[in-house]
């Protein structure tokens, strides 16, 4: 299997976070993706390749012309008001509240164009989310060039991030990138499975009035967990995109019974869509040791994990998204790949 990984990853490397009411040191950082490639290194899976730049149309197939704008000033635009460190939102837009004027200030443009104060732009942000994208796309590549799989190590993350608006450590959507450039070169439809802990709101948001791009996520229940405000059952799509939106929430707790319950509907209801390629959002933060998640996965769940996609049966992009129990990040991503490989 082909790995795509940038070194570019590197310059997403924010100093903090606000979680549980404290700036704290960021749980997405470079180590997550170090770890990774060093397992896939140590096991054998490759070769790592460097992706291929694709420029801007890709991105703006998927997001906002505005908001890829306001990604590229954003840093600099925070320096120059507020000095070198992470730029974190102060407000957001609350119910009631008129959106239709884009702020001037870049303070009130990280309210309008973010959903947490988890998620610090940088000097490198831009350059890491391109790096990302461009990985995610050079694995798009990968299978119409007839791979059967391939993998990419894309850092910072991207499926909380919508058409114009990130958060949850994503800026850039990579998986919905990668499943709109599979249409864009002859794919007549696409599947996307996220089975990362968190709801993937961004990649749902994106996805929702297309009946081209199935979105299928497994993902702890919103009621209560991150992202609180997406993934409940009964959000199904909307117009062209009306049952082509499927969520399966799980409560806190779940083990790899429950959870190979739930992938079996995944799989089923991927196989009805009947896609010419699958895009996988491979969060691994299911992990029972994973520090912001409450989920019970073993490490060898996630080898049975892998079989389990392969048995759908597809071309396979694996696209990387969360895990934060960075010493066994590299197990478990190496151990869905290997399962995957070896079925």
């Amino acid at each position: 299997m082909i790995v795509i990984y940038s070194e570019e990853h590197r310059l997403q490397s924010g100093r903090s976070e606000l979680n549980d009411g404290q700036l704290v040191p960021c749980y997405e950082k470079p180590e997550r993706a170090d770890i990774v490639r060093s397992r896939l290194e140590a096991v054998g899976i490759g070769p790592i390749l460097a992706p291929e730049a694709h420029g801007p149309a890709p991105l703006e197939r998927v997001h906002d012309a505005g908001y890829l704008g306001f990604l590229q000033t954003a840093w600099t635009e925070w320096v120059a008001e507020h000095g070198d460190w992470d730029a974190l939102p102060l407000n957001w837009v609350a119910p009631g509240m008129h959106r239709r004027v884009v702020p001037r200030s870049i303070d009130g443009r990280l309210g309008y164009y973010s959903f947490d104060a988890g998620t610090p732009i940088t000097a490198g942000t831009w350059r890491a989310a391109t790096a990302a994208a461009d990985s995610a796309l050079t694995g798009a590549d990968r299978l119409r060039a007839g791979d059967r799989s391939a993998f990419a190590l894309c850092r910072p993350p991207g499926h909380h991030a919508g058409r114009a608006f990130y958060g949850g450590y994503c800026f850039l959507n990579n998986a919905a990138i990668a499943a709109q450039s599979l249409r864009d070169n002859g794919a007549a439809r696409v599947a996307v499975l996220d089975v990362d802990y968190h709801h993937g709101n961004g990649t749902q948001e994106i996805l929702w009035e297309r009946g081209d791009v199935l979105f299928v996520s497994l993902h702890a229940d919103p009621a209560d967990e991150f992202p609180y405000f997406s993934g409940h059952a009964d959000e199904t799509g909307a117009g062209a995109g009306e049952g082509f939106n499927l969520n399966l929430p799980l409560p806190w707790g779940t083990d790899w019974a429950a959870y190979a319950e739930a992938l079996a509907v995944a799989a089923a209801r991927i196989r009805a869509f009947a896609p010419d390629a699958l895009v996988v959002s491979l969060g691994a933060d299911t992990y029972g040791g994973d520090p912001i998640s409450r989920f019970r996965l073993l490490s060898e769940d996630f080898l049975r994990m892998g079989a389990a996609l392969a048995g759908i049966g597809l071309p396979t992009l694996f696209v990387m998204e969360g895990g934060y129990a960075v010493a066994d990040l590299g197990v478990n991503v190496a151990n869905v790949l290997t399962g995957f490989e070896n079925a």
